[in-house]
């Protein structure tokens, strides 16, 4: 008798504990690829010169975006009549111009909807809801309104997102098959730590970046086209009045910056859209 020391598996050593080894060779390699993809799609955003990673071609984002918009309009009452259309178009034709993107092929409608809300899609292709219109109240609430939407398409942040969701399936890939060998309840627990760690230390501080940058691509756009950058503040604070209202946050402003921390930051970046005013528009600045 004895015990057979050639034969490890009575002791727990063998497939057991090769079933809870970690492999990194699937994280190097997303590692080596997500450095690749980084600098093989970077852009610079205007305004800002932010450098980030996009997830297509500038011209397959623009017919997306067409293709998504023709759906919007078909799928809703377009307004032709009243004064709400020729002034959203005569705002976004303002904004569209100090914008100076040529690839664009600008396009404004407005929709009748009581929904709070408006967007941009890749494109230029603008759509204001009617139930925004009362929280603008005039043309230099609607500026920043339009300002913040068209800010979003200039900057590329869908293609952004894109791209960082890209990203985060294809680690979760990687992490899967670097953890295949462990038992099922540890497996879990890692994964289910990487999907917490992804939304709540990646996805959702880039998209507050994005709802930030926009808010001040959308001020320094609004002041190039000679709109007053003071209203922004203000508008904000009626849509903080209309989200405690509504019990819930309205959809143009659900991406997670606070109204106090929206109004705190344009307050901050006054300044500098003062100065763009009086450079663009001269004898119109008190």
């Amino acid at each position: 008798m004895g015990f057979r020391i050639g034969n490890t598996e009575n002791l727990g050593y063998g497939n057991q504990g090769r079933r809870r080894g970690f492999k990194f060779l699937p994280i190097v390699i997303f590692g080596v690829f997500a450095l690749i993809y980084y600098f093989g799609n970077r852009d610079v955003v205007p305004i800002t010169g932010r450098s980030h990673v996009v997830g297509m071609s500038t011209d397959q984002e623009m017919q997306l975006g067409l293709q998504s918009y023709r759906e919007v309009l078909n799928q809703n009452n377009v307004v032709t009549d009243g004064k709400y259309p020729a002034l959203v178009k005569s705002v976004g034709e303002r904004i569209a111009k100090v914008a100076e993107n040529n690839e664009f092929e600008w396009e404004f409608n407005v929709l009748e909807s009581p929904e709070i809300n408006a967007f941009c899609l890749p494109g230029g292709k603008v759509a204001v809801y009617t139930g925004i219109l009362p929280v603008a109240q005039d043309e230099d609430g609607l500026a920043v309104i339009m300002g913040h939407e068209i800010s979003h398409a200039l900057a590329r942040h869908g293609a952004e997102r894109m791209a960082h969701q890209r990203l985060a399936q294809l680690g979760q890939l990687a992490l899967g098959m670097s953890v295949s060998d462990m038992d099922e309840g540890q497996r879990r627990a890692v994964m289910g730590a990487f999907g917490l760690g992804a939304q709540y230390g990646f996805m959702l501080p880039f998209s507050r970046e994005h709802e930030s940058e926009a808010d001040y691509m959308g001020l320094i756009l609004m002041a190039r086209a000679c709109f007053d950058p003071n209203k922004a503040p203000l508008f904000w604070e009626r849509m903080a009045e209309s989200a405690s209202r509504s019990g819930q946050p309205p959809e143009f402003m659900s991406t997670h910056p606070s109204s106090d921390t929206r109004i705190q930051q344009l307050r901050e970046w006054m300044p500098k859209a003062m100065e763009e005013r009086a450079k663009f528009c001269g004898d119109l600045v008190n």
